[in-house]
């Protein structure tokens, strides 16, 4: 759901400001009357986010490492024994060096010794922690286990955070061979066959075709290059456009999933973080409802996130979750068949985790199988233009040395 900022007055007749999700703003508008406060401003906000968790708050750009962080040093001083407000108090000390950590922490030690739950203490932050986040932290405080529920959090950030990291590198090294062998064509056709080209001119020989195609691309590029960064910047403002319209997300989204290789990355992606949110939400207390809603809102394709929209009108119908899966035919069979094993024997939060297990196992895998065929084919690919350059120079050269004898 998109976010929004908000400035309203509690009943203490105090201004208070953040950032939710609504559906629309007459939907916050109304939550907020429902808590009692009178709302003074409502407006569409820009935050972004990664992994369910809001990176930008109040002109402050915070990472995900650093709540995954902030997260695990609360689990570990909760788990010691210590109360919250101690905690806080410590944590307040270990965050002096990162002023963006210590100006949250004390926001939050301020409203906890104010008489807030922990999880309305950091929903009232501006956007900084998600639905997920916020539900999980209301489970452990309702079920008295707030410490164990923060652990878990860490956890999962992490395992999100090797995700993410996994996909990353792995893309590193094909991205640097892919602009070195873009920036070596560009530099033979600009530099180096320039100076042939002066040579095949003076003399006055009829070119061959395939190097009165090199060297015409060559003037072009001389004289046009900066046509190829205008058309580079509008077709990255052509996508960010379609991929910001939902409309077009949802066809974009749907083409991404049936590309080869691509396609699998991506679904095994969004089946593994939707196991292990999903295993998370429901072995803090949360009820598989509530979970399937929140689970949906941390899908990022489109396509995956309707069948969710299906799959939690199934479940209000009475049928399972596997059942409700299994007819949108867009989840792995293998995850479909262990929640339902999970079903039947009253463990599917452990299922859910084991799924996520396996598809992170398999994401790592495909990525693999990937990058052994991506860098071959880029290497021959720039071996063949290359090679396609020189050919065609030293055919020039030839026909120049035949009309000399």
């Amino acid at each position: 759901m998109p976010l929004y900022s908000y400035k309203a007055v509690n009943n203490q007749g105090l201004a208070e400001e953040g950032v939710r999700d609504a559906a629309d703003e007459q939907a916050l508008l109304l939550e907020l009357q429902n808590q009692g406060l009178i709302p003074i401003r409502v407006e569409a906000a820009k935050d972004k986010t990664f992994l369910g968790f809001k990176l930008k708050t109040a002109g402050v750009r915070l990472s995900s490492k650093e709540i995954g962080m902030l997260t695990a040093e609360l689990a570990t001083l909760l788990e010691s024994g210590l109360p919250l407000d101690r905690s806080l108090t410590i944590l307040l000390q270990l965050t002096e060096d990162k002023p963006k950590l210590n100006k949250l922490t004390a926001d939050v030690l301020d409203k906890v010794k104010g008489g807030k739950a922990l999880a309305d203490a950091l929903e009232s932050q501006t956007g900084v922690f998600s639905k997920f986040y916020l539900n999980m932290i209301r489970a452990g405080e309702l079920g008295g286990n707030l410490g164990g529920v923060l652990q878990r959090l860490a956890e999962y950030m992490e395992r999100a955070q090797e995700l993410k990291d996994t996909v990353s590198t792995a893309l590193i090294y094909p991205a640097v061979l892919l602009v070195m062998s873009l920036a070596s064509l560009f530099v033979m056709l600009t530099f180096v066959v320039p100076q042939f080209k002066e040579m095949f001119d003076s003399a006055g020989q009829a070119l061959p075709v395939p190097t009165q195609i090199v060297v015409g691309l060559a003037e072009f590029l001389q004289s046009y290059w900066w046509l190829l960064l205008l058309g580079i910047a509008a077709t990255v403002q052509y996508f960010k456009s379609q991929l910001g319209a939902p409309a077009s997300k949802k066809v974009w989204d749907g083409r991404f999933l049936k590309a080869p290789l691509v396609g699998e990355i991506v679904l095994t992606m969004e089946v593994a973080s939707f196991s292990r949110t999903f295993g998370t939400l429901l072995g803090n207390g949360v009820s598989i409802l509530k979970s399937l809603v929140i689970v949906r809102e941390t899908v990022g394709n489109t396509v995956l996130a309707e069948s969710l929209d299906y799959a939690e009108a199934q479940l209000k119908q009475g049928r399972t979750l596997s059942e409700a899966l299994s007819q949108q035919s867009l989840f792995p069979k293998l995850a479909v068949q262990m929640i339902k094993m999970g079903e039947e024997t009253g463990r599917l939060e452990e299922m859910l985790m084991r799924v996520a297990g396996i598809y992170d196992k398999q994401l790592k895998q495909t990525i693999q199988r990937m990058l052994a065929l991506l860098e071959p084919a880029l290497i021959i690919s720039l071996g063949l233009m290359i090679g396609g350059i020189i050919v065609s120079i030293l055919l020039a050269i030839l026909s120049v040395n035949d009309l000399a004898f």
